[in-house]
């Protein structure tokens, strides 16, 4: 049986913030996370990760994760591929590019409610290139923690922590101050979270 209480609760102090360089961090946290889940789990791992690969975002990889029986997994990708678009169909418009120019499109996301629509229109109306890119990875973070807040000792919540760790992992290259301030609210939330489901089991 997976342990994920234990993992969990070793997740903050994997790190220690004068011990490696900022390049490091993220690479050894999802190796130390890695080996500690059975063989199963951390192929869903793998998986989360190839989403991260410019390469591999081809409509074969959404339309294969759109049947994929991990809950985490399936809607996280539905995220990322309707906010991916999003973010591209502004760009054509501000280019005057023909309309769905490098566009994923699906049949089954083609009537698909984009609930965070607004809100993306509203980020990427904003004039600051930086102010933009957080805005949408702070979008990134709000949407792991809906798709979480239910999961605490499962693997779920670590694939969670996971693709919190991609964003810090893309800011620590961007802006280091701004990397590693989400690096401690990441393992602020993880204490927070754990001492909160103790608590709770210990009443």
């Amino acid at each position: 049986m997976d342990n994920y209480e234990y993992i969990i609760a070793s997740l903050p102090v994997l790190h220690q913030e004068d011990a490696k360089s900022d390049q490091l961090v993220v690479t050894e946290l999802l190796d130390e996370i890695r080996g500690q889940l059975s063989g199963r789990d951390a192929g869903l791992l793998d998986l989360l990760l190839e989403g991260y690969d410019p390469e591999r975002l081809d409509a074969e990889f959404y339309r294969r994760i759109l049947h994929h029986r991990n809950r985490f997994i399936r809607e996280w990708f539905c995220f990322d591929l309707d906010l991916r678009n999003a973010t591209v169909a502004y760009l054509n418009d501000s280019l005057a590019r023909p309309e769905g120019t490098d566009m994923i499109r699906l049949e089954e996301r083609e009537t698909a409610e984009f609930a965070e629509e607004e809100a993306v229109q509203n980020v990427l109306n904003c004039g600051d290139i930086l102010r933009r890119e957080r805005g949408l990875d702070d979008l990134r973070w709000r949407k792991i923690d809906e798709l979480t807040i239910l999961d605490v000792f499962d693997i779920e919540a670590i694939l969670g922590y996971a693709a919190k760790l991609k964003i810090i992992d893309r800011w620590l290259q961007l802006d280091p101050d701004s990397g590693r301030a989400l690096f401690r609210r990441l393992v602020e939330d993880i204490r927070s979270t754990y001492d909160n489901k103790k608590q709770n089991i210990a009443i």
